[in-house]
């Protein structure tokens, strides 16, 4: 059997498995259990096999490769228009195996077993973080009920939390006293956690010698370094910066016909937590701008005044996006923006 384009549906249990010979002759088509899928490729001579992304896919990339494979992966709405009929398993294996084989089909990098458990650490991280905000918000929103209305922002909750709870004056029932502590407590178990998070992610940037590249940039700290070194394995992958700030949805989405080009508002594909990381960070650079008078400080602050705080805040993610494509794919060290 002279397979040389496969494509496959990943799946829990049973994965649907489509290939062609070099002719796009139809050679296999067939149901396989999750125990039978790699002896079934290591009798198999070597071919290009496309996978959708999703759970799984990076662990079977790489063993696929290890038998000698060109196994690739690719975004699922790129397959989608290579769907000939109805969605069921083997049209998309059918349309994973057409897609696969495009000239010009776009492809996510394979990610290490080292890259994929620090972004499981990022992920641990941010929901124990939105846990916190979680405990928060409801404990703000009860004190609320008995009259007691604390500040926003967690800091100077945190700060004003500790009075209102002793203070047995304040009309607050006993039993609701006693709750408030209890969530307290563990707003507090929260924060211990997320501090350990953060320390071991600081561990990680320290070894990292990319990472420590990129955070000699404004903006950019330990978490979101880690985050983008394990989140991009081969930043060669992207031709230009802009395509890699395209791959974060930080450019424009474009509405141009006949000639004419009309721009939106930001695109909002690819990577939200990536995304979200640089916003925030630049909203720090922001605040920090002060009087400095550097050629960036200057940009920043015409743009503030012609487009406003927040597209200006987006607008320097996307430039920090291309300087981050600028240090990785092509070695370079950052540099400071020279006053004027």
């Amino acid at each position: 059997m002279n397979v040389t384009t496969v494509g496959i549906d990943l799946a829990k249990n049973v994965f649907s498995v489509h290939g062609v010979g070099r002719d796009g002759k139809v050679l296999l088509r067939r149901s396989v259990g999750r125990a039978d899928l790699l002896p079934m490729f290591a009798q198999m001579p070597p071919c290009l096999i496309g996978m959708e992304a999703c759970s799984g896919a990076h662990h079977f990339a790489r063993e696929l490769r290890r038998l000698g494979h060109d196994a690739r992966i690719m975004a699922p709405r790129f397959v989608a228009p290579y769907r000939k009929s109805g969605k069921n398993d083997g049209n998309d294996a059918e349309a994973i195996c057409e897609a696969v084989a495009r000239p010009n089909m776009r492809f996510v990098a394979v990610k290490s077993v080292e890259q994929q458990a620090i972004l499981a650490l990022h992920r641990v991280r941010k929901e124990v973080s939105d846990q916190r905000t979680a405990l928060i918000n409801q404990l703000r929103g009860m004190l609320c009920e008995f009259g007691m209305v604390l500040p926003r922002g967690r800091y100077s909750f945190r700060h004003k939390l500790p009075p209102v709870l002793e203070d047995t004056g304040n009309g607050i029932p006993e039993l609701a006293r006693r709750l408030f502590r209890e969530v307290n407590e563990r707003i507090g178990a929260l924060d211990a956690q997320i501090l350990a998070y953060d320390r071991e992610i600081e561990a990680l940037a320290r070894h990292s010698e990319a990472a420590q590249r990129l955070m000699e940039m404004p903006g950019v700290g330990s978490i979101t370094a880690t985050a983008i070194v394990a989140s991009v394995a081969d930043m060669k992958v992207f031709k230009s910066g802009r395509e890699f700030a395209a791959w974060l949805g930080l450019v424009p989405r474009q509405y141009s016909t006949g000639g004419k080009v009309r721009l939106g508002r930001i695109t909002k594909q690819g990577d939200v937590y990536l995304r979200t990381l640089l916003i925030h960070g630049t909203r720090a650079v922001l605040a920090a701008l002060g009087t400095k008078n550097d050629r960036l400080s200057l940009w920043i602050r015409s743009l503030i005044e012609r487009r406003g705080y927040r597209k200006a805040t987006v607008a320097l993610a996307a430039k920090h996006a291309r300087m981050i494509w600028a240090i990785l794919a092509k070695g370079d060290a950052y540099r400071r923006p020279a006053a004027v």
